[in-house]
């Protein structure tokens, strides 16, 4: 369906975000890191979630009228949903990080 398909694009998009935004853009010095170097680092992001696959991918659907809370900062025990943990994680670093909500239409 269209709204199926809608929440698939919008959860790749969330799962490049992420991955992104976790991956500091900035270096300790300071200076600005371009995205490939950001990209190229050796430093993994995902420390927990199924390390044992070669990517980690999640499909989910939304029933209208519902919505369900994801987490971007790959610390949730209850990943892909958010169970708040980052809030804890931004206190100790300052981080700004949040969950993405989905809305079923």
């Amino acid at each position: 369906s269209d709204a199926h398909d809608a929440t698939m694009a919008l959860l790749r998009v969330f799962f490049l975000v992420a991955a992104v935004a976790r991956s500091s853009a900035f270096s300790p010095s300071g200076a600005v890191r371009t995205l490939s170097s950001t990209a190229h680092r050796a430093e993994k992001i995902n420390t927990m979630i199924d390390l044992e696959s070669d990517k980690v991918v999640t499909m989910d659907e939304v029933e209208s009228g519902k919505k369900k809370v994801y987490c971007r900062c790959w610390l949730s025990g209850t990943f892909p949903l958010c169970d708040g943990t980052h809030a804890k994680h931004n206190k100790e670093t300052g981080d700004n990080v949040g969950p993405l909500i989905v809305k079923g239409a």
